[in-house]
């Protein structure tokens, strides 16, 4: 059996001195206990709750200049990428397939159109009836011109004789070997002479008139026939479809030996000689774009500058489609339809009171921000200007130096304090 340890236990006696010391030690115990609370209830008092500095981010309110910018995806379109069209109801005979590159000016296609090619027919046959109807009109006028002057001349001679005759009873008539009557006669004759020839020229001259007039309308006849010949001449040609400039076959829209309607969408035409990056603008941005704003694209290779171009006029989606073309050579390795990022540079505003951007302005809607003081974070009221993808303008309730909480702010709850621990 195991003896326990009860004979070695011994009593002891506190001293005196002792018992007087702990009735002071839970005074002072009070004392401490009631400063801390006092001190607790103090800081709960002055802030609504505390938030770890951990999850907080914190900068720096700085002057300096402020780039507004907006940052936008993309992708790389050809700047000339013509669609081809049928000219009229035709078959289409396909030389090319997708995918192939062709030369400005190569057969892509020929459409067969009887309609068109009879119609150049009938109007080739209309221009040669006419063109010799003009040569035959030149004929005739000719001839007309020469009975006219015949006629003329001929008055004319009989004006001269008559004049000869009277000049012949002039000179015997003082003498009186003719008879008075004679005379008279004589001398109407020459009237009447002068009168027929004054009246052949004139008829000459206006007989010139009419046949010229005559050979004119036939002209503008021959002119009106081969206008419409070379219209029908121009159908004609432009069934043969040819590349209006270098590239490649992007789609197909038709197959081989299918019939197509007019104005029907035959091929794509693609030219990679040239190409411009069409970008996705939200519409909050369009009121601040402007044709020639510079952009900067950034490529897998690097990045590259540019110039807005162009901006469509209507919003699908709440976005509006723009183009960017590049300045200077364009950079190499771009393919068609490929995704890149572009960064659009609205404004520069130098020498400004600025602070890194963060979702407390999207929170705060811009009217108040939390300013680091004595380790808590107070609500102010501020007012915020021009803003960019990485910085935001304060106009007023700020200054240079001042420590803003930029993030986590969704965790104050709106308070007027709170304590960062």
């Amino acid at each position: 059996m195991i003896r326990d340890t009860s004979h070695q236990d011994a009593a002891v006696t506190a001293p005196p001195s002792h018992k007087l010391k702990r009735p002071a030690l839970f005074v002072g115990a009070a004392v401490v206990l009631a400063a801390t609370a006092a001190l607790l209830f103090s800081n709960w008092s002055s802030a609504g709750h505390s938030v770890s500095a951990s999850r907080l981010r914190i900068a720096e309110v700085g002057r300096g200049t402020l780039l507004r910018d907006a940052s936008v995806n993309g992708r790389v379109v050809a700047a000339v990428s013509p669609t081809l069209f049928a000219t009229a109801p035709a078959i289409v005979n396909l030389q090319v397939a997708a995918g192939d590159t062709v030369k400005k000016g190569d057969i892509l296609a020929v459409l067969e159109s009887p309609d068109l090619s009879d119609a150049l027919k009938r109007e080739q046959s209309t221009y040669e009836q006419l063109k010799a109807e003009v040569a035959r009109q030149q004929i005739l006028s000719r001839k007309q011109k020469l009975l006219a002057q015949r006629e003329a001349d001929t008055a004319e001679i009989d004006r001269l004789s008559a004049q000869r005759t009277l000049e012949r009873y002039d000179s015997v008539g003082q003498v009186g070997i003719i008879a008075k009557i004679d005379y008279q006669k004589a001398k109407d004759a020459l009237n009447s002479a002068q009168i027929r020839a004054r009246h052949a020229s004139q008829a000459a001259n206006l007989e010139g008139d009419d046949v010229a007039l005559a050979i004119r309308t036939k002209a503008n006849e021959l002119e009106r026939a081969r206008l419409s010949m070379a219209n029908a001449q121009r159908r004609v040609d432009e069934l043969t479809v040819r590349a209006p400039v270098d590239g490649f076959i992007g789609t197909l829209n038709v197959q081989n030996r299918m019939v197509v309607a007019a104005n029907a969408p035959l091929m794509t035409l693609v030219d990679l000689s040239r190409l411009e990056v069409e970008i996705e603008v939200p519409e909050t941005y369009v009121s601040d774009l402007g044709l020639g704003m510079n952009a900067e694209i950034t490529l897998p290779a690097g990045s590259a500058t540019g110039k807005l171009t162009a901006l469509s006029p209507e919003v699908v989606k709440n976005q509006v489609l723009a183009r960017v073309r590049f300045d200077g050579a364009q950079p190499k390795g771009l393919r068609q339809s490929q995704r890149v990022s572009a960064r659009l540079l609205i404004e520069e505003k130098p020498n400004v009171v600025m602070v890194q951007r963060g979702p407390f302005v999207e929170n705060e809607g811009g009217r108040f921000a939390y300013v680091v003081r004595d380790g808590a974070a107070v609500r102010t009221p501020i007012r915020i200007g021009a803003t960019s993808m990485s910085a935001v303008e304060i106009v007023s309730g700020l200054k240079p130096g001042d420590q803003v909480v930029v993030s986590g702010t969704d965790a104050f709850k709106n308070a007027a304090r709170v304590t960062i621990n």
